[in-house]
Protein backbone atom coordinates (compact mmCIF):
# COMPACT_ATOMS: atom_id res chain seq x y z
CA UNK A 1 0.00 0.00 0.00
CA UNK A 2 2.91 2.56 1.04
CA UNK A 3 6.09 2.88 2.35
CA UNK A 4 4.39 4.62 5.47
CA UNK A 5 1.74 7.21 6.38
CA UNK A 6 1.00 9.52 9.10
CA UNK A 7 -1.21 9.95 11.25
CA UNK A 8 -2.15 13.49 12.61
CA UNK A 9 -4.38 15.05 15.45
CA UNK A 10 -6.62 17.74 14.63
CA UNK A 11 -6.24 20.28 18.08
CA UNK A 12 -8.31 23.11 19.00
CA UNK A 13 -11.68 21.96 18.45
CA UNK A 14 -14.42 23.10 20.70
CA UNK A 15 -16.64 21.23 22.66
CA UNK A 16 -19.35 20.61 20.13
CA UNK A 17 -22.86 21.12 19.91
CA UNK A 18 -26.11 20.45 17.81
CA UNK A 19 -25.84 22.22 14.62
CA UNK A 20 -22.05 23.44 14.28
CA UNK A 21 -20.36 23.14 11.38
CA UNK A 22 -17.84 20.48 11.43
CA UNK A 23 -16.37 21.21 8.46
CA UNK A 24 -15.57 24.16 8.88
CA UNK A 25 -13.91 23.80 12.11
CA UNK A 26 -12.38 20.71 10.75
CA UNK A 27 -10.65 23.45 7.32
CA UNK A 28 -9.97 26.03 9.72
CA UNK A 29 -7.61 23.84 11.62
CA UNK A 30 -5.88 21.76 8.96
CA UNK A 31 -4.47 22.11 5.76
CA UNK A 32 -6.09 18.86 3.80
CA UNK A 33 -4.42 17.14 1.14
CA UNK A 34 -5.91 15.24 -1.98
CA UNK A 35 -5.60 11.23 -0.43
CA UNK A 36 -6.17 12.48 3.08
CA UNK A 37 -8.36 10.50 5.23
CA UNK A 38 -10.21 12.26 8.12
CA UNK A 39 -11.25 10.18 10.45
CA UNK A 40 -13.63 11.73 13.04
CA UNK A 41 -14.77 10.23 16.68
CA UNK A 42 -18.83 9.19 16.35
CA UNK A 43 -19.31 11.89 19.49
CA UNK A 44 -17.88 14.46 17.47
CA UNK A 45 -20.48 13.98 14.52
CA UNK A 46 -23.58 12.96 17.03
CA UNK A 47 -23.46 16.01 18.71
CA UNK A 48 -23.61 18.34 15.91
CA UNK A 49 -26.59 16.26 14.55
CA UNK A 50 -28.34 16.23 17.98
CA UNK A 51 -28.34 12.65 18.99
CA UNK A 52 -27.64 13.65 22.96
CA UNK A 53 -30.24 12.50 25.38
CA UNK A 54 -31.15 14.10 28.41
CA UNK A 55 -31.88 11.43 31.09
CA UNK A 56 -34.26 13.63 32.61
CA UNK A 57 -37.10 12.75 30.33
CA UNK A 58 -36.70 9.21 30.04
CA UNK A 59 -38.64 6.53 32.43
CA UNK A 60 -37.76 3.76 32.81
CA UNK A 61 -39.52 0.77 31.83
CA UNK A 62 -39.82 -2.51 34.02
CA UNK A 63 -37.13 -4.40 31.89
CA UNK A 64 -34.77 -1.29 32.64
CA UNK A 65 -34.84 -1.49 35.75
CA UNK A 66 -34.54 -5.39 36.18
CA UNK A 67 -31.52 -4.97 34.04
CA UNK A 68 -30.01 -1.89 35.87
CA UNK A 69 -30.68 -3.15 39.70
CA UNK A 70 -28.72 -1.45 41.53
CA UNK A 71 -25.92 -1.32 39.93
CA UNK A 72 -26.57 1.44 37.13
CA UNK A 73 -28.97 3.96 36.14
CA UNK A 74 -32.48 2.54 34.65
CA UNK A 75 -32.72 5.40 32.80
CA UNK A 76 -29.95 4.82 31.09
CA UNK A 77 -30.53 1.06 30.21
CA UNK A 78 -33.99 2.86 29.03
CA UNK A 79 -32.30 4.15 26.34
CA UNK A 80 -30.22 1.18 25.46
CA UNK A 81 -33.31 -0.97 24.70
CA UNK A 82 -34.75 2.03 22.76
CA UNK A 83 -31.74 2.39 20.70
CA UNK A 84 -31.47 -2.08 19.93
CA UNK A 85 -33.64 -3.92 17.71
CA UNK A 86 -32.25 -6.89 19.31
CA UNK A 87 -29.96 -7.71 22.74
CA UNK A 88 -28.22 -10.37 21.60
CA UNK A 89 -26.33 -11.08 25.54
CA UNK A 90 -26.93 -9.52 28.56
CA UNK A 91 -25.41 -9.52 32.08
CA UNK A 92 -26.88 -7.37 34.27
CA UNK A 93 -26.43 -4.59 34.19
CA UNK A 94 -24.09 -5.20 30.75
CA UNK A 95 -26.07 -5.38 27.34
CA UNK A 96 -24.56 -6.36 24.09
CA UNK A 97 -27.53 -5.02 21.28
CA UNK A 98 -27.86 -5.11 18.07
CA UNK A 99 -28.12 -1.43 16.71
CA UNK A 100 -30.48 -0.31 13.68
CA UNK A 101 -27.23 -0.28 11.53
CA UNK A 102 -26.64 -3.84 11.97
CA UNK A 103 -23.90 -3.05 14.44
CA UNK A 104 -23.32 -5.36 17.19
CA UNK A 105 -21.77 -3.74 20.25
CA UNK A 106 -22.13 -2.68 24.09
CA UNK A 107 -24.79 -0.94 24.85
CA UNK A 108 -26.26 -0.64 21.72
CA UNK A 109 -23.53 2.57 21.02
CA UNK A 110 -24.87 4.62 24.02
CA UNK A 111 -22.34 6.00 25.83
CA UNK A 112 -22.35 8.97 28.82
CA UNK A 113 -18.20 9.35 28.80
CA UNK A 114 -17.56 12.74 27.10
CA UNK A 115 -21.07 13.54 27.05
CA UNK A 116 -21.59 17.09 26.69
CA UNK A 117 -22.82 17.58 29.93
CA UNK A 118 -23.95 15.52 33.34
CA UNK A 119 -27.60 13.00 33.16
CA UNK A 120 -26.80 13.08 29.07
CA UNK A 121 -25.97 10.08 27.06
CA UNK A 122 -24.76 10.02 23.18
CA UNK A 123 -26.30 7.95 20.41
CA UNK A 124 -25.16 6.74 17.42
CA UNK A 125 -25.50 8.86 14.22
CA UNK A 126 -29.28 7.66 13.07
CA UNK A 127 -26.90 6.99 9.39
CA UNK A 128 -23.09 6.95 9.97
CA UNK A 129 -22.78 6.58 6.57
CA UNK A 130 -24.44 9.70 5.14
CA UNK A 131 -23.05 11.42 7.99
CA UNK A 132 -19.86 10.77 6.42
CA UNK A 133 -20.65 11.58 3.25
CA UNK A 134 -21.99 14.92 4.00
CA UNK A 135 -18.62 15.55 5.84
CA UNK A 136 -16.27 14.96 3.26
CA UNK A 137 -18.79 17.34 0.94
CA UNK A 138 -18.72 19.94 2.97
CA UNK A 139 -14.43 19.63 3.32
CA UNK A 140 -14.35 19.60 -0.48
CA UNK A 141 -16.56 22.40 -1.14
CA UNK A 142 -14.58 24.37 1.85
CA UNK A 143 -10.80 23.15 1.07
CA UNK A 144 -11.04 21.76 -2.65
CA UNK A 145 -9.35 18.86 -1.53
CA UNK A 146 -10.25 14.96 -2.30
CA UNK A 147 -10.63 13.26 0.65
CA UNK A 148 -11.54 10.63 2.25
CA UNK A 149 -13.49 10.47 5.44
CA UNK A 150 -14.30 8.09 8.31
CA UNK A 151 -16.44 7.89 11.69
CA UNK A 152 -15.40 5.76 14.17
CA UNK A 153 -16.37 4.13 17.48
CA UNK A 154 -14.74 2.38 19.94
CA UNK A 155 -16.29 -1.82 19.99
CA UNK A 156 -15.01 -4.40 22.07
CA UNK A 157 -13.94 -7.80 20.61
CA UNK A 158 -15.40 -10.94 20.91
CA UNK A 159 -12.33 -13.27 22.48
CA UNK A 160 -10.17 -10.58 23.04
CA UNK A 161 -9.45 -7.74 25.73
CA UNK A 162 -9.97 -4.27 25.96
CA UNK A 163 -11.75 -1.51 22.94
CA UNK A 164 -10.52 -0.27 19.34
CA UNK A 165 -11.71 2.14 17.25
CA UNK A 166 -13.65 0.94 14.25
CA UNK A 167 -15.62 2.34 11.02
CA UNK A 168 -19.12 2.70 11.66
CA UNK A 169 -19.34 5.29 8.90
CA UNK A 170 -17.17 5.59 5.98
CA UNK A 171 -17.10 7.57 2.30
CA UNK A 172 -14.91 7.94 -0.26
CA UNK A 173 -12.56 5.29 1.28
CA UNK A 174 -12.03 1.87 0.84
CA UNK A 175 -13.86 -0.58 3.50
CA UNK A 176 -12.82 -3.71 2.43
CA UNK A 177 -9.95 -5.10 0.04
CA UNK A 178 -10.50 -8.19 -0.81
CA UNK A 179 -7.51 -10.26 -2.17
CA UNK A 180 -9.15 -13.41 -3.32
CA UNK A 181 -7.35 -14.13 -6.04
CA UNK A 182 -4.37 -12.49 -5.80
CA UNK A 183 -1.05 -14.86 -5.22
CA UNK A 184 1.45 -14.66 -2.40
CA UNK A 185 5.22 -14.50 -2.79
CA UNK A 186 5.27 -18.24 -3.21
CA UNK A 187 2.48 -18.49 -4.82
CA UNK A 188 -0.32 -19.54 -3.07
CA UNK A 189 -3.55 -18.11 -4.49
CA UNK A 190 -5.46 -16.53 -1.68
CA UNK A 191 -9.30 -17.44 -1.23
CA UNK A 192 -10.59 -15.68 1.65
CA UNK A 193 -8.73 -12.97 1.97
CA UNK A 194 -10.72 -9.59 2.80
CA UNK A 195 -8.42 -6.43 4.59
CA UNK A 196 -10.55 -4.38 6.69
CA UNK A 197 -9.12 -1.51 5.71
CA UNK A 198 -11.56 1.18 7.02
CA UNK A 199 -11.40 -0.35 10.79
CA UNK A 200 -7.39 -0.54 10.78
CA UNK A 201 -7.42 3.43 10.07
CA UNK A 202 -10.19 3.91 12.52
CA UNK A 203 -7.75 1.97 15.00
CA UNK A 204 -4.78 4.07 14.27
CA UNK A 205 -6.20 7.20 14.54
CA UNK A 206 -7.78 6.16 17.60
CA UNK A 207 -3.77 6.65 18.98
CA UNK A 208 -3.99 10.26 18.76
CA UNK A 209 -7.79 10.55 19.87
CA UNK A 210 -7.03 9.67 23.73
CA UNK A 211 -10.25 9.29 25.46
CA UNK A 212 -9.27 11.69 28.08
CA UNK A 213 -7.56 14.28 25.51
CA UNK A 214 -10.61 15.82 23.54
CA UNK A 215 -9.06 15.41 20.34
CA UNK A 216 -11.81 14.11 17.86
CA UNK A 217 -10.16 14.56 14.97
CA UNK A 218 -7.45 13.28 12.87
CA UNK A 219 -5.74 13.10 9.65
CA UNK A 220 -4.42 9.88 8.10
CA UNK A 221 -1.77 10.70 5.47
CA UNK A 222 0.12 8.92 3.30
CA UNK A 223 -2.13 5.98 2.54
CA UNK A 224 -3.82 4.91 -1.19
CA UNK A 225 -6.89 4.03 -0.18
CA UNK A 226 -9.44 6.15 -1.67
CA UNK A 227 -12.54 4.27 -3.46
CA UNK A 228 -16.54 3.99 -2.31
CA UNK A 229 -16.93 1.71 0.56
CA UNK A 230 -19.55 1.97 3.17
CA UNK A 231 -19.02 0.84 6.66
CA UNK A 232 -22.12 -1.50 6.03
CA UNK A 233 -19.97 -3.26 4.11
CA UNK A 234 -17.91 -4.01 7.42
CA UNK A 235 -21.57 -5.85 8.84
CA UNK A 236 -21.72 -9.38 8.50
CA UNK A 237 -25.59 -10.20 7.81
CA UNK A 238 -27.26 -12.05 10.07
CA UNK A 239 -27.29 -15.53 8.03
CA UNK A 240 -23.83 -15.61 7.54
CA UNK A 241 -23.38 -15.15 11.20
CA UNK A 242 -22.18 -18.38 12.61
CA UNK A 243 -22.00 -16.94 16.36
CA UNK A 244 -25.80 -15.93 16.14
CA UNK A 245 -27.65 -18.11 18.19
Amino acid sequence: MTSGFSVLPVEGLPELREGDDLAALVADRVELRDGDVVVVAQKAVSKVEGRVVALDGIEPSARAREIAGAETDPRRIEVILREATELVRVRPPLVIARTRHGFVCGSAGVDASNAPERDTVVLLPLDPDASAAALREGLRARTGAEVGVIVTDSFGRPWRAGTTDVAIGVAGVEAIRDLAGERDPVGYELHATRIAIADEIAGAAQLVFGKLDRVPVAVVRGLDVLGDGRAVDLVIPPDRDLFRA
